[in-house]
């Protein structure tokens, strides 16, 4: 983790200079937000959003760099927490399968363009693809599923006929608890990161 700045410090080093791995090519970033000390650049987002990284798993059309710059601080605000907590290392076979979903989604001529002009490289978009695979073991740990109840099934079925059409509730019981343990857990983890936003030091730099 980078030394903690001052806010002061950061407005002053809004403006960075960072040197392409590839071609050594100068490209001008700046500071768009600091997570405890994290710093996300304008080069993260506009990498993170051209090879549709965040918000997982793609970008809905006309998603803007603040919307990706604001999907990167929540990212950062969870794997500190992984890092706390330190669950198993994803295999490096799914972090290649990760990678090789990238390049397959946006063309490998279109990866190997991004990442020079984002200053990046290969192995760090593979820690990137780790840290997420890593995540995502966290939080199926920390919000495993919560079987419904019987009631909120019966309620849910009620309440969403055009859903179900003709079929009955016991053939739509799966859908129904697929839907009612995804909308418990995406809600559990929406009040935990509010939680840990109200914990950290973030600054969202101007411009």
């Amino acid at each position: 983790m980078p030394h903690l700045r001052t806010t002061a410090a950061l407005i002053l080093l809004a403006t960075v200079t960072v040197t392409g791995a590839a071609r050594g090519a100068e490209i001008i970033d700046r500071v768009l937000a600091v997570v405890d000390g994290v710093t996300i650049t304008l080069s993260d987002a506009s990498a993170a959003m051209r090879l549709a990284l965040e918000p997982a798993p793609g970008l809905a059309a006309g998603t803007t760099i603040p919307a990706v710059r604001d999907a990167l601080v929540e990212r950062q605000l969870i794997l500190a927490e992984v890092d706390r907590y330190a669950p198993p290392a994803p295999a490096e076979a799914d972090v290649e399968r990760a990678f090789d979903a990238v390049r397959a989604r946006v063309g490998a001529a279109q990866m190997d363009a991004t990442l020079v002009q984002t200053g990046g490289n290969e192995a760090r978009l593979r820690r990137y693809l780790r840290d997420t695979l890593r995540m995502e073991l966290y939080m199926a740990q920390r919000f495993g599923t919560v079987q419904p109840a019987d009631a909120d099934i019966a309620d849910y079925f009620r309440s969403h006929p055009a859903e179900f059409g003709a079929r009955t509730l016991s053939e739509s019981r799966d859908a129904i608890v697929a839907a009612l343990t995804r909308e418990r857990r995406d809600s559990l983890v929406r009040e935990w990161i509010a939680s840990l936003r109200r914990r950290a030091n973030i600054s969202i730099l101007p411009g």
